[in-house]
């Protein structure tokens, strides 16, 4: 067996860096599938080299037929745990790819804990990197928060939001997004919405569907 780093999902490459989560949210879709479109990301092993990282995106480029340094595509770092746990390797996996496609989209999708996990605000450190991040804003207040994301330390929710501001401080394009519709509950958009303005970023309401994709 052997670990699935990178894949691919409506053409566009994903970095799966980590199993890793400071959440447990009860509509992660690992809950309750083991694979994305029949591609297990489940790891074997959690210490993999950056060698071995860039290897398997450097097949993804071949296998996409992508050379020409002027290629434009997007690069997501979304998978089966919290990417940005393993900070280093995603600085230098964007620095490797931003050197040789200076065009190409790299998104985070994020759970908003990396300050508070690495002890510093990290955004700065990514900037020129990164240049979108989609934050789980998950809920209205921090008991909408905990219920739905059940993070694994106290007041999560303002770290958060905390993260939010700290990327629309840097003028580095930020995301708030909501799971809306989970069995059948639905969460008060407006008032998300409201929040997602005040902290400098944009609402993007994701409807919950049992796939997850």
């Amino acid at each position: 067996m052997s670990n699935t780093l990178v894949y691919l999902l409506d053409g566009k490459i994903y970095i799966n860096l980590t199993n890793r989560c400071t959440n447990d949210c009860i509509f992660c879709l690992r809950n309750d599938k083991d694979d994305v479109c029949g591609q297990t990301l489940w790891l074997d092993d959690e210490n993999y080299s950056i060698a071995e990282l860039k290897k398997q995106f450097d097949a993804c480029l071949s296998f996409q037929g992508i050379g020409d340094e002027n290629a434009v595509f997007e690069v997501i770092f979304c998978g089966y745990g919290e990417p940005m746990l393993k900070l280093d390797y995603l600085k230098e996996l964007s620095t490797y790819i931003k050197a040789m496609f200076p065009n190409v989209k790299i998104r985070v999708n994020t759970n908003g804990h990396a300050n508070f996990v690495h002890k510093r605000n990290v955004v700065p450190e990514l900037k020129g990197l990164v240049d979108e991040f989609s934050v789980s804003l998950n809920g209205a207040n921090s008991e909408e928060y905990d219920e739905l994301s059940q993070p694994k330390f106290a007041n999560a929710y303002e770290e958060v939001k905390k993260f939010i501001k700290a990327c629309s401080d840097e003028e580095i394009s930020v995301v708030s997004s909501i799971v809306d519709g989970y069995k059948g509950r639905r969460l008060d958009i407006k008032a998300c919405e409201k929040i997602a303005e005040s902290l400098g970023s944009k609402l993007r309401v994701r409807e919950w569907i049992v796939n997850g994709y």
